[in-house]
Protein backbone atom coordinates (compact mmCIF):
# COMPACT_ATOMS: atom_id res chain seq x y z
CA UNK A 1 0.00 0.00 0.00
CA UNK A 2 1.43 3.52 -1.10
CA UNK A 3 1.89 6.09 1.24
CA UNK A 4 -0.37 8.68 1.51
CA UNK A 5 0.87 12.63 0.33
CA UNK A 6 0.84 13.52 4.22
CA UNK A 7 3.43 10.85 4.82
CA UNK A 8 5.24 12.05 2.32
CA UNK A 9 5.43 15.14 3.20
CA UNK A 10 6.50 13.92 7.50
CA UNK A 11 8.82 12.48 5.51
CA UNK A 12 10.32 15.53 3.71
CA UNK A 13 10.31 17.42 6.72
CA UNK A 14 11.89 14.96 9.05
CA UNK A 15 14.62 14.20 6.79
CA UNK A 16 14.93 18.41 5.92
CA UNK A 17 15.35 19.04 9.91
CA UNK A 18 18.14 16.22 9.74
CA UNK A 19 19.94 18.22 7.10
CA UNK A 20 20.02 21.36 8.51
CA UNK A 21 20.96 19.87 11.88
CA UNK A 22 24.55 19.55 10.35
CA UNK A 23 27.08 17.49 12.42
CA UNK A 24 24.29 18.34 15.83
CA UNK A 25 23.50 20.64 18.92
CA UNK A 26 26.58 19.73 20.85
CA UNK A 27 29.30 20.18 17.51
CA UNK A 28 27.55 23.98 17.02
CA UNK A 29 27.72 24.29 20.54
CA UNK A 30 31.16 23.58 19.95
CA UNK A 31 31.59 26.03 17.19
CA UNK A 32 29.92 28.73 18.45
CA UNK A 33 32.23 28.41 21.76
CA UNK A 34 35.60 28.67 19.65
CA UNK A 35 34.26 32.10 18.38
CA UNK A 36 32.78 30.76 14.57
CA UNK A 37 29.59 30.99 13.55
CA UNK A 38 27.50 27.98 11.74
CA UNK A 39 27.49 27.45 8.01
CA UNK A 40 24.49 28.96 6.81
CA UNK A 41 24.49 31.49 9.71
CA UNK A 42 27.64 32.80 7.60
CA UNK A 43 25.67 32.36 4.39
CA UNK A 44 23.26 34.89 5.97
CA UNK A 45 25.65 37.41 7.02
CA UNK A 46 26.90 37.22 3.08
CA UNK A 47 24.25 37.32 0.89
CA UNK A 48 20.92 39.67 1.06
CA UNK A 49 18.24 38.66 3.30
CA UNK A 50 16.00 35.75 1.83
CA UNK A 51 18.13 35.26 -1.54
CA UNK A 52 19.59 31.71 -0.83
CA UNK A 53 18.51 29.10 -2.85
CA UNK A 54 19.92 26.16 -1.47
CA UNK A 55 20.90 22.68 -3.85
CA UNK A 56 22.47 19.21 -2.93
CA UNK A 57 21.07 19.23 0.38
CA UNK A 58 19.87 15.81 0.11
CA UNK A 59 23.57 14.37 -0.78
CA UNK A 60 24.75 12.33 1.76
CA UNK A 61 28.31 10.57 3.12
CA UNK A 62 28.82 7.54 0.70
CA UNK A 63 28.65 4.05 2.57
CA UNK A 64 32.26 3.80 3.71
CA UNK A 65 33.57 1.68 6.92
CA UNK A 66 33.96 4.24 9.38
CA UNK A 67 32.23 7.12 8.38
CA UNK A 68 28.71 8.27 10.73
CA UNK A 69 26.04 9.08 7.09
CA UNK A 70 25.75 12.75 6.99
CA UNK A 71 22.84 14.41 5.01
CA UNK A 72 24.39 17.45 3.28
CA UNK A 73 28.07 15.61 3.53
CA UNK A 74 29.49 18.47 5.61
CA UNK A 75 28.69 21.52 2.74
CA UNK A 76 25.91 24.21 2.50
CA UNK A 77 25.91 24.94 -1.53
CA UNK A 78 23.86 27.17 -4.00
CA UNK A 79 23.17 30.60 -5.03
CA UNK A 80 21.90 33.82 -4.14
CA UNK A 81 22.82 37.64 -4.14
CA UNK A 82 24.49 40.76 -2.95
CA UNK A 83 23.35 43.92 -3.37
CA UNK A 84 21.09 42.21 -5.78
CA UNK A 85 23.42 40.70 -8.36
CA UNK A 86 23.99 36.78 -8.21
CA UNK A 87 26.62 35.00 -6.92
CA UNK A 88 27.58 31.35 -6.20
CA UNK A 89 28.53 30.23 -2.69
CA UNK A 90 29.70 26.97 -0.87
CA UNK A 91 30.25 27.18 2.83
CA UNK A 92 31.98 24.02 4.66
CA UNK A 93 30.35 22.68 7.60
CA UNK A 94 33.08 22.36 10.29
CA UNK A 95 30.59 20.75 12.85
CA UNK A 96 29.91 17.57 10.38
CA UNK A 97 33.46 15.22 10.33
CA UNK A 98 35.62 18.45 10.62
CA UNK A 99 34.13 19.73 7.45
CA UNK A 100 36.58 17.46 5.65
CA UNK A 101 36.56 17.04 1.84
CA UNK A 102 34.91 13.53 0.91
CA UNK A 103 34.01 12.62 -2.74
CA UNK A 104 30.59 13.90 -2.80
CA UNK A 105 31.42 17.14 -0.03
CA UNK A 106 34.04 17.55 -2.89
CA UNK A 107 31.77 17.03 -6.49
CA UNK A 108 29.01 19.47 -4.26
CA UNK A 109 31.56 22.19 -4.75
CA UNK A 110 32.66 21.19 -8.08
CA UNK A 111 28.97 22.17 -9.24
CA UNK A 112 29.03 25.44 -7.73
CA UNK A 113 32.05 26.64 -9.53
CA UNK A 114 31.27 24.85 -12.46
CA UNK A 115 27.80 26.26 -12.61
CA UNK A 116 29.09 29.78 -11.52
CA UNK A 117 31.77 29.39 -14.71
CA UNK A 118 28.86 28.75 -16.93
CA UNK A 119 26.26 31.77 -16.11
CA UNK A 120 28.68 33.96 -15.52
CA UNK A 121 28.40 34.56 -11.97
CA UNK A 122 31.16 35.09 -9.21
CA UNK A 123 31.61 32.14 -6.69
CA UNK A 124 32.52 32.45 -3.25
CA UNK A 125 33.71 29.79 -0.79
CA UNK A 126 33.89 29.56 2.70
CA UNK A 127 36.46 27.24 4.20
CA UNK A 128 36.41 25.67 7.06
CA UNK A 129 37.84 22.45 6.84
CA UNK A 130 40.46 19.86 8.64
CA UNK A 131 41.13 18.57 4.51
CA UNK A 132 40.58 15.32 2.37
CA UNK A 133 38.72 12.82 4.27
CA UNK A 134 40.87 9.94 5.30
CA UNK A 135 38.26 7.22 5.45
CA UNK A 136 37.79 8.00 1.74
CA UNK A 137 41.13 7.82 0.77
CA UNK A 138 41.95 8.59 -2.87
CA UNK A 139 38.37 9.22 -4.26
CA UNK A 140 38.82 12.52 -1.78
CA UNK A 141 42.28 13.84 -2.69
CA UNK A 142 40.39 13.03 -7.13
CA UNK A 143 37.62 15.00 -5.76
CA UNK A 144 39.66 17.91 -4.15
CA UNK A 145 41.53 17.96 -7.69
CA UNK A 146 38.40 18.22 -9.64
CA UNK A 147 38.01 21.31 -7.35
CA UNK A 148 41.91 23.01 -8.73
CA UNK A 149 40.90 21.65 -12.34
CA UNK A 150 37.41 23.84 -12.06
CA UNK A 151 38.90 27.00 -9.80
CA UNK A 152 41.65 27.42 -12.89
CA UNK A 153 39.17 26.82 -15.65
CA UNK A 154 36.89 29.84 -14.08
CA UNK A 155 40.23 31.90 -13.29
CA UNK A 156 39.59 35.21 -15.39
CA UNK A 157 35.99 34.03 -16.06
CA UNK A 158 34.27 34.81 -13.08
CA UNK A 159 35.64 36.32 -10.33
CA UNK A 160 36.71 33.72 -7.40
CA UNK A 161 36.30 35.08 -3.82
CA UNK A 162 37.80 32.33 -0.64
CA UNK A 163 37.29 33.08 2.37
CA UNK A 164 39.06 30.95 5.84
CA UNK A 165 36.65 30.87 8.48
CA UNK A 166 38.71 27.99 10.02
CA UNK A 167 40.74 25.75 9.06
CA UNK A 168 41.94 24.81 5.50
CA UNK A 169 45.01 21.98 5.74
CA UNK A 170 46.51 19.81 3.36
CA UNK A 171 45.60 19.93 -0.17
CA UNK A 172 42.82 21.88 0.17
CA UNK A 173 44.63 25.19 0.74
CA UNK A 174 45.47 24.94 -3.04
CA UNK A 175 41.67 25.44 -4.00
CA UNK A 176 41.74 29.41 -2.34
CA UNK A 177 45.42 29.80 -3.43
CA UNK A 178 43.84 29.15 -7.33
CA UNK A 179 41.21 32.34 -6.88
CA UNK A 180 41.79 36.00 -6.51
CA UNK A 181 41.30 36.67 -3.31
CA UNK A 182 41.54 35.33 0.57
CA UNK A 183 39.92 36.63 3.54
CA UNK A 184 40.95 35.45 6.89
CA UNK A 185 39.37 35.82 10.36
CA UNK A 186 42.38 36.51 13.17
CA UNK A 187 42.96 33.98 15.83
CA UNK A 188 40.47 31.48 13.94
CA UNK A 189 41.63 31.01 10.34
CA UNK A 190 44.89 29.04 9.48
CA UNK A 191 46.75 27.66 6.12
CA UNK A 192 48.86 25.35 5.69
CA UNK A 193 49.66 22.22 3.85
CA UNK A 194 51.25 20.39 6.52
CA UNK A 195 50.17 21.02 10.23
CA UNK A 196 52.09 21.24 13.43
CA UNK A 197 51.94 18.16 14.21
CA UNK A 198 53.54 16.73 11.06
CA UNK A 199 56.66 19.39 11.52
CA UNK A 200 57.40 17.91 14.23
CA UNK A 201 57.48 14.43 13.89
CA UNK A 202 59.55 15.17 10.77
CA UNK A 203 61.27 17.96 11.69
CA UNK A 204 61.45 18.51 15.46
CA UNK A 205 60.31 21.89 15.15
CA UNK A 206 57.98 23.33 17.51
CA UNK A 207 55.29 25.94 15.79
CA UNK A 208 51.98 27.09 16.75
CA UNK A 209 49.25 27.47 14.33
CA UNK A 210 49.34 31.14 14.16
CA UNK A 211 53.22 31.02 13.59
CA UNK A 212 52.67 28.33 10.70
CA UNK A 213 49.43 29.88 9.07
CA UNK A 214 47.22 32.48 10.79
CA UNK A 215 46.01 35.61 9.50
CA UNK A 216 49.25 37.27 10.38
CA UNK A 217 51.69 35.01 8.91
CA UNK A 218 49.70 34.96 5.60
CA UNK A 219 48.74 38.64 5.08
CA UNK A 220 51.96 40.31 6.19
CA UNK A 221 55.03 37.30 5.50
CA UNK A 222 53.89 34.82 2.31
CA UNK A 223 51.47 37.10 1.06
CA UNK A 224 49.13 34.18 0.69
CA UNK A 225 46.45 36.32 1.74
CA UNK A 226 44.82 40.07 0.68
CA UNK A 227 42.71 40.35 3.91
CA UNK A 228 42.72 40.20 7.42
CA UNK A 229 39.54 40.94 9.84
CA UNK A 230 39.12 40.88 13.64
CA UNK A 231 36.09 38.79 12.98
CA UNK A 232 33.75 36.31 10.79
CA UNK A 233 31.07 39.30 10.81
CA UNK A 234 33.67 41.89 9.69
CA UNK A 235 35.07 39.16 7.24
CA UNK A 236 31.45 38.92 5.24
CA UNK A 237 30.92 42.30 5.10
CA UNK A 238 33.97 43.25 3.78
CA UNK A 239 33.60 40.66 0.74
CA UNK A 240 30.01 42.48 0.35
CA UNK A 241 32.04 45.74 -0.45
CA UNK A 242 35.15 43.94 -2.45
CA UNK A 243 32.11 43.22 -4.90
CA UNK A 244 30.91 46.23 -5.24
CA UNK A 245 33.88 46.92 -7.86
CA UNK A 246 33.76 44.21 -9.87
CA UNK A 247 31.81 42.57 -12.32
CA UNK A 248 29.82 39.35 -12.87
CA UNK A 249 32.46 38.18 -15.58
CA UNK A 250 34.80 38.71 -17.88
CA UNK A 251 32.01 40.07 -20.76
CA UNK A 252 31.02 42.35 -18.36
CA UNK A 253 31.94 45.88 -17.12
CA UNK A 254 31.92 46.19 -12.99
CA UNK A 255 28.44 48.72 -11.96
CA UNK A 256 29.10 51.91 -11.74
CA UNK A 257 29.08 52.99 -7.62
CA UNK A 258 26.97 56.19 -6.68
CA UNK A 259 28.56 59.14 -5.61
CA UNK A 260 28.38 62.70 -5.16
CA UNK A 261 31.87 63.82 -5.60
CA UNK A 262 32.62 66.75 -7.70
CA UNK A 263 34.35 65.02 -10.82
CA UNK A 264 35.80 68.66 -11.57
CA UNK A 265 36.90 69.06 -7.49
CA UNK A 266 40.53 69.88 -7.23
CA UNK A 267 42.69 69.50 -4.24
CA UNK A 268 44.90 72.14 -3.32
CA UNK A 269 46.73 69.57 -0.83
CA UNK A 270 48.46 67.59 -3.61
CA UNK A 271 50.38 70.64 -4.59
CA UNK A 272 52.72 70.96 -1.34
CA UNK A 273 52.72 67.04 -0.95
CA UNK A 274 55.58 66.42 -2.59
CA UNK A 275 58.69 67.28 0.08
CA UNK A 276 61.57 69.63 -0.71
CA UNK A 277 64.32 67.12 -0.40
CA UNK A 278 64.11 64.43 -2.89
CA UNK A 279 64.87 61.90 0.11
CA UNK A 280 62.16 63.13 2.29
CA UNK A 281 59.45 60.54 1.98
CA UNK A 282 55.54 61.21 1.83
CA UNK A 283 52.35 58.46 2.02
CA UNK A 284 51.16 58.00 -1.35
CA UNK A 285 47.94 57.11 0.05
CA UNK A 286 47.31 60.62 0.46
CA UNK A 287 47.25 61.18 -2.89
CA UNK A 288 44.79 58.25 -3.97
CA UNK A 289 42.34 59.32 -1.32
CA UNK A 290 42.47 63.11 -2.27
CA UNK A 291 41.79 62.34 -5.88
CA UNK A 292 39.54 59.32 -5.85
CA UNK A 293 35.28 59.47 -4.93
CA UNK A 294 35.19 60.59 -1.01
CA UNK A 295 38.17 59.58 -0.13
CA UNK A 296 37.02 55.81 -0.26
CA UNK A 297 40.13 53.03 -0.46
CA UNK A 298 39.67 49.74 -0.55
CA UNK A 299 43.14 48.63 -0.27
CA UNK A 300 44.33 45.06 -0.94
CA UNK A 301 47.42 43.06 0.74
CA UNK A 302 47.92 46.32 3.01
CA UNK A 303 50.15 44.90 4.90
CA UNK A 304 51.96 42.65 2.57
CA UNK A 305 54.92 44.21 0.45
CA UNK A 306 54.05 48.18 1.62
CA UNK A 307 56.58 49.75 -0.78
CA UNK A 308 53.62 49.31 -3.50
CA UNK A 309 49.56 50.12 -2.65
CA UNK A 310 47.19 48.35 -4.54
CA UNK A 311 43.20 48.83 -4.42
CA UNK A 312 39.79 49.36 -5.34
CA UNK A 313 38.34 53.19 -5.67
CA UNK A 314 35.98 54.45 -7.95
CA UNK A 315 36.04 57.88 -10.27
CA UNK A 316 32.93 59.41 -11.17
CA UNK A 317 31.45 56.46 -9.89
CA UNK A 318 33.31 53.77 -11.92
CA UNK A 319 35.29 51.28 -10.53
CA UNK A 320 39.43 51.29 -11.11
CA UNK A 321 42.18 49.99 -9.78
CA UNK A 322 45.13 51.54 -7.76
CA UNK A 323 48.58 50.71 -8.33
CA UNK A 324 51.22 53.31 -6.32
CA UNK A 325 55.14 52.92 -5.53
CA UNK A 326 54.69 53.72 -1.26
CA UNK A 327 57.96 56.40 -0.95
CA UNK A 328 57.26 55.84 3.09
CA UNK A 329 58.23 51.78 2.31
CA UNK A 330 61.95 51.12 0.84
CA UNK A 331 61.83 54.31 -0.70
CA UNK A 332 58.94 53.04 -3.17
CA UNK A 333 61.58 50.53 -4.88
CA UNK A 334 59.87 48.15 -6.74
CA UNK A 335 61.37 44.31 -5.02
CA UNK A 336 60.55 40.51 -5.04
CA UNK A 337 57.31 40.86 -3.00
CA UNK A 338 56.10 43.83 -4.38
CA UNK A 339 56.47 43.31 -7.99
CA UNK A 340 54.54 39.63 -7.62
CA UNK A 341 51.71 41.86 -5.51
CA UNK A 342 51.45 44.19 -8.19
CA UNK A 343 51.57 41.94 -10.73
CA UNK A 344 48.66 39.79 -10.08
CA UNK A 345 46.71 42.67 -9.29
CA UNK A 346 47.14 44.56 -12.81
CA UNK A 347 46.42 40.61 -14.46
CA UNK A 348 42.49 40.76 -12.33
CA UNK A 349 42.40 43.58 -13.09
CA UNK A 350 43.03 43.36 -16.74
CA UNK A 351 40.76 39.95 -16.77
CA UNK A 352 37.65 41.96 -15.39
CA UNK A 353 37.66 45.08 -17.47
CA UNK A 354 38.77 46.98 -14.79
CA UNK A 355 40.76 50.40 -15.67
CA UNK A 356 44.06 50.79 -13.97
CA UNK A 357 45.27 54.25 -12.63
CA UNK A 358 49.07 54.14 -11.80
CA UNK A 359 51.09 56.70 -9.82
CA UNK A 360 54.65 56.47 -9.69
CA UNK A 361 57.68 57.37 -7.24
CA UNK A 362 60.26 54.71 -7.66
CA UNK A 363 64.00 55.14 -7.43
CA UNK A 364 64.61 52.02 -9.33
CA UNK A 365 64.87 48.17 -8.45
CA UNK A 366 65.99 47.72 -4.19
CA UNK A 367 69.53 46.38 -4.49
CA UNK A 368 70.94 44.16 -3.23
CA UNK A 369 72.75 40.36 -3.41
CA UNK A 370 69.68 38.58 -1.48
CA UNK A 371 66.89 40.42 -4.24
CA UNK A 372 69.68 39.47 -7.09
CA UNK A 373 70.00 35.81 -5.92
CA UNK A 374 65.95 35.32 -5.47
CA UNK A 375 65.51 36.37 -9.06
CA UNK A 376 64.48 40.13 -9.19
CA UNK A 377 64.56 39.83 -12.62
CA UNK A 378 62.07 37.19 -13.01
CA UNK A 379 59.92 38.75 -10.18
CA UNK A 380 60.55 42.38 -11.89
CA UNK A 381 59.77 40.94 -15.36
CA UNK A 382 56.12 39.48 -14.18
CA UNK A 383 55.26 43.48 -13.24
CA UNK A 384 56.28 44.44 -16.55
CA UNK A 385 54.17 41.32 -18.70
CA UNK A 386 50.99 42.16 -16.64
CA UNK A 387 51.20 45.87 -17.64
CA UNK A 388 52.33 45.19 -21.11
CA UNK A 389 49.65 42.82 -21.72
CA UNK A 390 46.68 44.80 -20.17
CA UNK A 391 44.22 45.74 -22.23
CA UNK A 392 42.47 47.86 -20.18
CA UNK A 393 42.17 51.50 -19.99
CA UNK A 394 45.43 51.99 -18.09
CA UNK A 395 46.25 55.78 -16.76
CA UNK A 396 49.69 56.69 -15.62
CA UNK A 397 50.85 59.65 -12.81
CA UNK A 398 54.47 60.40 -12.01
CA UNK A 399 54.38 62.24 -9.04
CA UNK A 400 57.90 62.10 -8.00
CA UNK A 401 61.20 60.19 -9.02
CA UNK A 402 60.68 57.71 -12.92
CA UNK A 403 64.27 56.10 -12.58
CA UNK A 404 65.63 53.71 -14.94
CA UNK A 405 64.01 50.36 -15.22
CA UNK A 406 61.67 50.75 -12.65
CA UNK A 407 60.30 53.98 -14.68
CA UNK A 408 59.66 51.41 -17.69
CA UNK A 409 57.72 48.67 -15.62
CA UNK A 410 55.42 50.93 -13.52
CA UNK A 411 53.04 51.58 -16.66
CA UNK A 412 55.40 53.25 -18.86
CA UNK A 413 53.94 54.77 -22.23
CA UNK A 414 56.05 52.27 -24.05
CA UNK A 415 54.36 49.46 -22.31
CA UNK A 416 51.13 50.87 -23.78
CA UNK A 417 49.79 52.83 -21.59
CA UNK A 418 46.86 55.38 -22.69
CA UNK A 419 47.38 58.37 -20.61
CA UNK A 420 50.63 59.30 -18.89
CA UNK A 421 50.91 62.94 -17.44
CA UNK A 422 53.52 64.01 -14.59
CA UNK A 423 53.30 66.56 -11.97
CA UNK A 424 55.71 69.77 -12.41
CA UNK A 425 57.97 67.37 -9.12
CA UNK A 426 58.17 64.61 -11.23
CA UNK A 427 61.87 63.48 -12.22
CA UNK A 428 62.33 61.56 -15.45
CA UNK A 429 65.73 59.73 -15.74
CA UNK A 430 67.91 56.61 -16.51
CA UNK A 431 69.10 57.38 -12.39
CA UNK A 432 69.59 59.85 -9.74
CA UNK A 433 71.47 63.07 -9.88
CA UNK A 434 74.46 61.69 -7.63
CA UNK A 435 74.52 58.30 -9.22
CA UNK A 436 74.85 60.01 -12.58
CA UNK A 437 77.62 62.02 -11.85
CA UNK A 438 79.29 59.04 -9.97
CA UNK A 439 79.70 57.31 -13.67
CA UNK A 440 79.26 60.39 -15.63
CA UNK A 441 82.16 62.41 -13.97
CA UNK A 442 84.11 60.33 -12.44
CA UNK A 443 87.74 61.32 -13.70
CA UNK A 444 86.83 64.69 -13.18
CA UNK A 445 85.95 63.88 -9.33
CA UNK A 446 88.86 61.53 -9.17
CA UNK A 447 91.00 65.13 -9.87
CA UNK A 448 88.82 67.18 -8.18
CA UNK A 449 90.56 69.41 -4.87
CA UNK A 450 87.32 69.02 -3.45
CA UNK A 451 85.14 65.99 -4.56
CA UNK A 452 82.58 66.32 -2.17
CA UNK A 453 81.46 69.97 -3.53
CA UNK A 454 81.99 69.09 -7.22
CA UNK A 455 79.45 66.35 -7.14
CA UNK A 456 76.87 68.64 -5.45
CA UNK A 457 77.78 71.46 -8.06
CA UNK A 458 77.45 68.60 -11.13
CA UNK A 459 74.56 66.91 -9.64
CA UNK A 460 72.34 70.24 -9.10
CA UNK A 461 73.35 71.06 -12.72
CA UNK A 462 72.12 67.64 -13.76
CA UNK A 463 69.05 67.84 -11.80
CA UNK A 464 68.36 70.45 -13.72
CA UNK A 465 69.22 69.33 -17.22
CA UNK A 466 67.98 66.13 -16.85
CA UNK A 467 65.48 65.21 -13.38
CA UNK A 468 62.65 66.97 -14.69
CA UNK A 469 59.47 66.00 -17.08
CA UNK A 470 59.95 67.94 -20.17
CA UNK A 471 62.16 65.82 -22.05
CA UNK A 472 59.88 63.27 -22.06
CA UNK A 473 57.18 65.38 -23.06
CA UNK A 474 58.63 66.87 -25.61
CA UNK A 475 59.06 63.37 -27.23
CA UNK A 476 55.72 62.77 -26.61
CA UNK A 477 56.34 60.20 -23.61
CA UNK A 478 53.87 61.61 -21.53
CA UNK A 479 50.59 63.82 -22.42
CA UNK A 480 50.91 66.40 -20.38
CA UNK A 481 52.57 68.29 -17.56
CA UNK A 482 49.67 69.16 -15.28
CA UNK A 483 49.34 70.93 -11.92
CA UNK A 484 49.21 68.58 -8.90
CA UNK A 485 45.03 69.73 -7.92
CA UNK A 486 43.71 68.93 -11.34
CA UNK A 487 44.78 65.11 -11.00
CA UNK A 488 40.98 64.24 -10.36
CA UNK A 489 39.85 66.25 -12.87
CA UNK A 490 42.23 65.10 -15.38
CA UNK A 491 42.21 61.26 -14.31
CA UNK A 492 38.08 61.37 -15.16
CA UNK A 493 38.23 62.99 -18.23
CA UNK A 494 40.81 60.15 -19.43
CA UNK A 495 38.39 57.63 -18.78
CA UNK A 496 35.38 59.22 -20.34
CA UNK A 497 37.70 59.52 -23.73
CA UNK A 498 39.39 55.91 -22.83
CA UNK A 499 35.90 54.43 -22.07
CA UNK A 500 35.20 52.98 -25.63
CA UNK A 501 39.13 51.25 -25.53
CA UNK A 502 39.34 48.50 -27.87
CA UNK A 503 42.52 46.61 -28.23
CA UNK A 504 43.42 43.41 -29.33
CA UNK A 505 46.81 40.75 -28.98
CA UNK A 506 48.36 38.57 -31.58
CA UNK A 507 46.31 35.45 -31.44
CA UNK A 508 48.24 33.24 -29.72
CA UNK A 509 47.16 30.17 -27.11
CA UNK A 510 48.80 31.72 -23.74
CA UNK A 511 51.95 33.32 -23.34
CA UNK A 512 55.01 32.41 -20.81
CA UNK A 513 54.92 34.44 -18.20
CA UNK A 514 58.30 34.11 -16.38
CA UNK A 515 56.97 32.61 -13.07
Amino acid sequence: MSRSQEEKRKDFHARYKEAMKGGGDKAATRQRESGKMLARERLEVLLDPNSFFEYDMFVATPPVKGIKKNIGDGVVTGYGTINDRQVFVYAQDFTVMGGSFGERHAKKIQKVVETATKVGSPVIGLYDSGGARIQEGVFSLASVAGIFYRNVHASGVVPQIAAIMGPCAGAAVYSPALMDFIFMVQDTSHMFLTGPGVIKDVLNEDVTFDELGGAGVHCTTSGVAHFSTEDENTCLMLIRTLMNFLPQNNLQDAPMLPTDDDPFRREPLLDSIIPDHPAKPYDIKDVVTAVVDNGEFLEVQPQFAMNIVIGFASLAGRPVGIVANQPKVLAGCLDINSSDKAARFVRFCNAFNIPLVTFVDVPGFLPGKGQELGGIIRHGAKLLWAYAEATVPKLTVITRKAYGGAYCVMSSKELGSDFNVAWPSAEIAVMGAKGAVNILYRKDLQKAKDPDAKREKLAAEFEVQFSNPYQAAERGLIEAIIEPNQTREKLIGALAALQAKRETLPPKKIGNIPM
